[in-house]
């Protein structure tokens, strides 16, 4: 491979990426095949990983319902496939199944369901989601080769971490490695999704600082992995730096190429982060999670623990990852000034470590990363895990010389000349397969293991469709409200279809729920954690209709009993709904990281069961004026004669009979995109605890109309990445004297 300017030439597997080799080395150099078999053998070999795992992770085109993160997920992939069928952006669309609604693909990483969305408008959107999540597992090892030559690896390091990748298990069990995107780990699709992103997005980058051409490819790749998954588009910004400031090359020239690709990445992804910002103040920081390792990072110490017993990489195994990542580590600190390329890799890794560390270890010097405290910390390990392939594939081809030069040294000469090549090759081969051995055997475990749940969760479906799918088509036919199956905290985890928490099966069938918590960033999300399943009241302010219970257990509260269907039970509570007229009477002050503790007096109060709702102070503004400010009505303010809930759509209305001031309040989480009308009037809303959206009425009968508009500057926000492209398309195609020469013009 030819050298750019700036950078050494080291890509040939034989050097291991130095100018020159070691003297055992030389010594073996006769033994090399050349460049063309080499490469057509590596591509075999990375062929023969990806069918292997074509093979082991066929489960995953399995129809069944998800166990995991996946059913998020997949249920995003359905969304956005209806609402581009409907020539609607999911963009800005109400995602109104979890957490009382949320604008979902603004405030969560939303291109990988929109692409694979609009492929399964042709194939099916639940087909679509199993095909992208077992082609992008199984042919990962593909990008880890592409993206180690394209960062001059050479052939054999780059053969070598690809065929390493697919094996990685970590303690974690989150990083990137089967267990975080099968059935029986955490599906992390969206990662998955990255996973393919940051590879290329460092490997453009590292061309980028010696090629103003690769500057254009560069920076698309760097947006993209911002736009697929923004734990992985931290990892791709801060690794331009990193790249940057450990390649070769003169320093102006760097910092030039440098602000070129993070400026133009950033605004070729500003579609994604300037709706993200603008809307932060109305998405929830999650306090469940807020003071743990999950979301503050393990800490050095948990880290650097697991590196040294070898469970950072090879979980529950001989530590052969993380043996050969250890002579790579060696391999390119020593030959620090010579391998520019090992040198960058170790740092990465490095950058890698010390982000997953987090919190627990920098404490607020981590506020200097933005929007740190709505990202998990621990996720950035994915770093080291990618950084981590491409030192174990030097090293691996480390130890490989190793093995063909102490071959060289102990095999007989003279006559038996002629067998020294087939054998070094041998015991190199050996070496390989005896590393290999205990990595295939464990995965192939997990992999059989997996086969095994998903099989026995298919046939668990197919004998209980039918009882919970008769409640299911019930509650579909009737709407008007919510449905609650018990939650993760309570009885709601043993309540299953096979071995799926009911309350996530509902969710694998687009049913609106309460009781799958923590899964969006709604500012409901962190009150509904805190729902109180023996509390009418909540009932109604979460706009719960039905409950689904095992068959012979009560409801927790008292309901009209509708069908039961072998071991499930439906009840409904019909005066609730999504829609109710109420009386407004206190405030609550609250923001986006207390909304859910400062709720739970009012949902543990009764106040709720008697239509008795506070306005919110939100994030220190100011509160409506309540409707009952002074001495309390007796009676109720008012009834809802009718509804039409569309909330897939974004609509939703009722027709009321109000019997004094009050507010109509929607069970939905608020939004500042909600819009109101009162007899066709638009009237502002206002937020009622815990934050949810109502708009105020007068005496009599009207009709109130809530709809949903997103964020309206998004046309403007992609003219913007296009008029960037184009820059960076001329910055990268033409020459210096071209350029300045049209722009002299």
């Amino acid at each position: 491979m030819r050298a750019t300017a700036g950078q050494t030439n080291i890509v040939e597997p034989r050097h291991l990426g130095v100018n020159q080799p070691a003297a055992p080395l030389q010594r073996a150099a006769h033994i090399e095949i050349g460049p063309l078999w080499a490469r057509a053998g590596s591509l075999t070999v990375v062929a023969l990983v990806v069918s292997w795992g074509l093979w082991q992770w066929r489960p995953c085109l399995v129809a069944v319902p998800y166990l995991d993160d996946n059913s998020v997920h997949e249920q995003m992939i359905r969304f956005a496939a209806t609402r581009l069928a409907a020539g609607h952006s999911p963009y800005t669309s109400w995602f109104p199944y979890l957490g009382l609604g949320s604008p979902q693909f603004l405030h969560y990483q939303g291109l990988g369901a929109t692409v694979v969305g609009a492929i399964g408008i042709l194939v099916g959107p639940d087909a679509a989601f199993r095909w992208s999540l077992y082609l992008l597992l199984a042919g990962w090892p593909f990008a880890v080769y592409l993206s180690s030559r394209l960062l001059s690896l050479g052939t054999g390091a780059s053969t070598a971490a690809a065929v390493l990748s697919p094996f990685l298990a970590s303690a974690t069990g989150i990083g990137y490695e089967p267990k975080a995107y099968i059935w029986i780990g955490w599906g992390v699709w969206t990662q998955l999704c990255a996973s393919w992103a940051l590879p290329f997005a460092w490997a453009f980058s590292w061309r980028a600082m010696s090629s103003r051409r690769a500057a254009l490819p560069a920076a698309v790749c760097v947006a993209l992995t911002v736009a697929l998954h923004f734990e992985t588009g931290y990892l791709a910004l801060a690794g331009v730096v990193v790249i940057a400031l450990f390649s070769t090359g003169a320093v102006l020239p760097r910092l030039r190429r440098t602000v070129l690709v993070l400026g133009g990445s950033l605004l070729v992804s500003g579609w994604v982060i300037v709706p993200l910002v603008v809307s932060s103040r109305w998405a929830a920081h999650n306090q469940v999670l807020a003071n743990t390792p999950l979301e503050n990072g393990y800490g050095a110490k948990q880290i650097l623990a697991w590196l040294f017993s070898g469970r950072l990489y090879d979980a529950g195994r001989l530590p052969v990852v993380t043996v050969v990542l250890a002579v790579g580590i060696a391999w390119c600190a020593w030959h620090w000034r010579r391998y520019p390329m090992g040198r960058v890799a170790l740092s990465l890794w490095a950058m890698g470590m010390l982000l997953s560390f987090g919190r627990t270890s920098f404490g607020p010097l981590t506020v200097v990363i933005p929007g740190s405290t709505d990202v998990f910390m621990r996720r950035f390990g994915m770093a080291a895990d990618l950084a981590g392939l491409y030192l174990a594939g030097i090293g691996a081809v480390a130890v490989g010389r190793g093995v063909a030069a102490w071959a060289q040294a102990v095999l007989p000469k003279g006559r038996a000349r002629r067998w020294r090549q087939p054998a070094v090759f041998a015991a190199v081969g050996v070496v390989s397969v005896l590393g290999l051995l205990p990595l295939l055997g464990q995965m192939d475990a997990y992999a059989a293991r997996n086969a095994g749940a998903v099989s026995s969760q298919h046939a668990a479906d197919r004998r209980s469709a039918t009882q919970i799918g008769s409640l299911i088509d019930y509650v579909k036919r009737h709407g008007s409200g919510r449905v609650y199956a018990g939650m993760p905290t309570n009885w709601g985890e043993s309540f299953t279809v096979g071995t799926v928490p009911v309350f996530k099966y509902l969710e694998s069938e687009d049913v609106d729920e309460v009781g799958y918590t923590l899964r969006t960033a709604s500012l409901m999300t962190d009150p509904e954690y805190h729902f109180d399943e023996a509390n009418p009241g909540d009932y109604a302010l979460f706009g719960i209709r039905y409950l689904i219970v095992p068959t012979g257990q009560p409801p927790p509260v008292p309901a009209n009993p509708i069908m039961s269907a072998g071991d499930y039970h439906l009840f409904v509570i019909p005066a609730d709904g999504y829609i109710r007229v109420v009386d407004t009477v206190g405030v609550l002050s609250a923001n986006r990281d207390d909304v859910g503790s400062r709720s739970v007096p009012y949902l543990s109060s009764g106040l709720a069961a008697a239509a008795k709702y506070l306005t919110v102070a939100w994030a220190g503004g100011r509160a409506a004026q309540p409707t009952m400010s002074g001495r309390p009505a007796a009676g109720s303010p008012g009834s809802v004669l009718s509804t039409d809930s569309a909330l897939p759509a974004g609509r939703a209305s009722a027709v009321v009979q109000v019997r004094r001031r009050a507010v109509v309040v929607l069970s939905a989480s608020y939004d500042p995109g909600w819009v109101a009308t009162v007899d066709g009037r638009r009237v502002h809303t206002q937020m009622l605890a815990p934050a949810l959206v109502g708009v105020p009425v007068g005496p009599g009968r009207h009709v109130v109309t809530f709809s949903y508009q997103g964020y309206g500057d998004y046309v403007w926000l992609f003219a913007l990445a296009v008029v960037v492209l184009a820059a960076l398309t001329l910055t990268s195609c033409l020459s210096g004297n071209v350029r300045r020469r049209l722009l002299s013009r």
